[in-house]
């Protein structure tokens, strides 16, 4: 939910990058929003220990997801697939981090649901209801879980059926976004660095990365320190986020087809763009080791 590998030799990132990566001019994490003035934030870094327990965490999340995938068909409901991972959660004795999630808004619900699901134009923190899925639409699923103290994050964005080759476009252009991410983690020093060439590849596309929803640092709690933006801001050159062994990042590209801008529902949750055309959403818990990045969230 939005605050938002392995040994051997660190990946390279995609040619046509190759030589964009700025130095950051500052160091460590912050909030695209945030006041240019605020403190730099305390970043937990995590040991082998607990990073191998958020691995069974992610596991688990990864579990959840395969259910996910399953059943996406045209006709299911997403009040279906949170009844899918809801059951994939209790049978394992974990608790869902996004039910009973308290609401930013005032005067609005706690989140009602095991999983976010936003359909087409919804971005994130979109609520399970009962209308069947069409042929032709794209649905969003983010969920986590706590497990064993620890927790782990993540979010797939299905077709249902056959989509438009614009829309398959944008699924497959976050979904890079993403795995362009994880490769650079190996090799970038600064968050900035990877933030910059996720930007680059997305308008680079042909599409609109959404700033105002970014991922997070993520250990015994589902939001931690740092905000983790999927682009390049001023306050994140100032307090840049060290890529060292120990950081775990929740890294989650929202991608639009048209404009960047969103507005929030009534129902205090459901964020969509304001043009209503469709955008995606992938993430995974990712972990810096000293032999590079780490997906936690894989089966």
């Amino acid at each position: 939910m939005t605050s938002q590998r392995g040994p051997g030799r660190r990946p390279s990132l995609p040619s046509f990058l190759s030589g964009v990566v700025r130095r950051p001019e500052g160091a460590a994490g912050s909030k695209p929003a945030a006041a240019p003035g605020r403190r730099p934030p305390t970043i937990q870094l995590k040991s082998p220990r607990e990073i191998a327990l958020m691995r069974e965490a992610g596991r688990l999340v990864a579990q959840a997801h395969d259910e996910v995938r399953k059943l996406v068909v045209p006709g299911v409901t997403t009040v279906e697939l949170d009844a899918a991972v809801a059951d994939v959660f209790r049978a394992a004795g974990a608790t869902p981090l996004f039910l009973n999630y308290p609401c930013s808004t005032k005067g609005k619900p706690p989140f009602p649901a095991v999983i976010c699901s936003s359909v087409n134009e919804q971005v994130v923190h979109g609520i399970p209801n009962n209308r069947p899925l069409r042929e032709g639409d794209v649905v969003a699923v983010d969920t986590g879980c706590r497990l064993n103290g620890w927790c782990g994050d993540s979010a797939f964005t299905w077709a249902v059926g056959a989509v438009s080759p614009e829309v398959r476009k944008l699924l497959d252009v976050t979904a890079e976004t993403l795995q362009l991410a994880i490769r650079a983690m190996g090799r970038c020093r600064y968050w900035s660095e990877v933030a910059s060439l996720m930007e680059q590849y997305v308008k680079s596309q042909g599409f609109s990365v959404i700033e105002n929803f970014v991922g997070h640092g993520i250990g015994k709690d589902m939001h931690e320190e740092p905000q983790v933006p999927n682009f390049v801001s001023k306050a994140l050159r100032k307090h840049d986020i060290r890529l060292e062994p120990g950081v775990v990042l929740a890294v989650e590209p929202m991608v639009a087809m048209g404009t960047k801008e969103v507005r929030t529902l009534e129902d205090g949750w459901t964020v969509e763009t304001k043009d209503r055309r469709p955008s995606a959403h992938f993430e995974h818990t990712i972990a810096m080791t000293p032999d590079g990045p780490q997906v936690l969230t894989l089966p």
